[in-house]
Parts: structure tokens; sequence; C-alpha cells
């Protein structure tokens, strides 16, 4: 099997993310809104799998649904919050020029011709990044470490990269908090 056929596989494999969302109801009483897969979830060949659960601040969605499904969520959102779930799949799935455009889109993208990884790129955003399962690579200009399931990374505004050695996808949770300026990380 090819890498590419490997990675369609894998593509399919994707588990959608089930969102509990709580509220309040006539009487101000706590209850359940809703409860199902996350809406907002982008699927394109060559990328990871992204399904954005929350979102607060300027990046919100108007009305109810803050993610709501084809609501463009960019990197994070100004102002506010961030949550997404990525399912990475093994670097070998990656179409490069696909990401590269991604990430320009984004004006995210570490232009150094001398980049270690296709992946680099900087945020102006505080992140808390979680392996849900699987293993991957967290790359700075200097240094990198081997995540596994359990692991918790603090991406403070650098450039970084995320490199999938492995044969298996890798779960990661992400919080993004939008930087205030001023503010020490």
């Amino acid at each position: 099997m090819s890498d590419i056929e490997v990675a369609a596989s894998q593509r399919q494999l994707v588990q959608p993310v089930r969102r509990i969302v709580t509220g309040e109801n006539v009487d101000g009483k706590s209850c359940f809104i809703s409860d199902g897969p996350t809406p907002n979830v982008v699927d394109r060949p060559g990328l990871p799998t992204a399904q954005v659960v929350w979102i607060t601040g300027e990046g919100r969605a108007p009305g109810e649904e803050p993610a709501p499904a084809g609501h463009d969520c960019g990197f994070h959102s100004k102002g506010g919050s961030l949550l997404r779930i990525v399912d990475f799949p093994p670097d070998a799935a990656y179409n490069e020029n696909e990401l590269r455009q991604f990430l320009d889109k984004n004006g995210v993208r570490d232009t150094d011709e001398n980049a270690r990884h296709f992946w680099f790129h900087k945020t102006a955003s505080l992140d808390y990044a979680f392996v849900l399962e699987g293993e991957i690579w967290a790359l700075m200009d200097e240094g990198e470490k081997l995540m596994v399931q359990g692991d918790v990374l603090i991406q403070r505004a650098t450039n970084h990269s995320w490199a999938n050695r492995s044969d298996k996808p890798c779960r990661m949770a992400f919080v993004l908090l939008d930087l205030v300026e001023g503010e020490a990380l």
C-alpha cells in the first residue's frame, strides 16, 4: 500500500469528537444543552484533521453555535480562546505544498528556507498542547522532545513544529489563548 493509500485509510478512522455543552434552562437550573459530534470539522487531503470544539473572542461565529460547520476559525481567536482536537497523520502522509498554503493563508508559516521541518510555524498565542493518543515530536528551532499520551506542552508563542515519525496517527488537544499585549508568559 502506498503512503497516500495508508493516509486515506487512516483518515477514515478519525473519530468524531463528542461535544457535551451545558447551560441553564428557563428556571435558571443547570442542564445539558447539547450532546453530539463537534460540528466544525476540517478534513482536507494532505493536512491533519481538525475539529474545533469551542471558540470565544473575535473568532466566535455569531449566534448560539460558536463553531458551526464551515466556520473558518483561523489558528487562534483574538481576545479569546479556541479548543481544537487535531489528528496528525504520519509525516509521510502530508502534502507539503498544501500545508505550506494552509500555513501561509493563516499567516503563521516559518518562511526560513532552512526550517528543520515542513510544519514550522509561530502563532501569537499561549497554547496548552495535550497528547491524547499516539506520539509526536515537538520541535523547536533548537531541540526536540518526544511526547506520548498524557504529556502536556506549554507553547509560549515560539516558532515550533509537530513531527509524527510513527506509522500511526497522533490525536492532540490544543487550548489556544490569545495573548494580551505585555502579559508575561
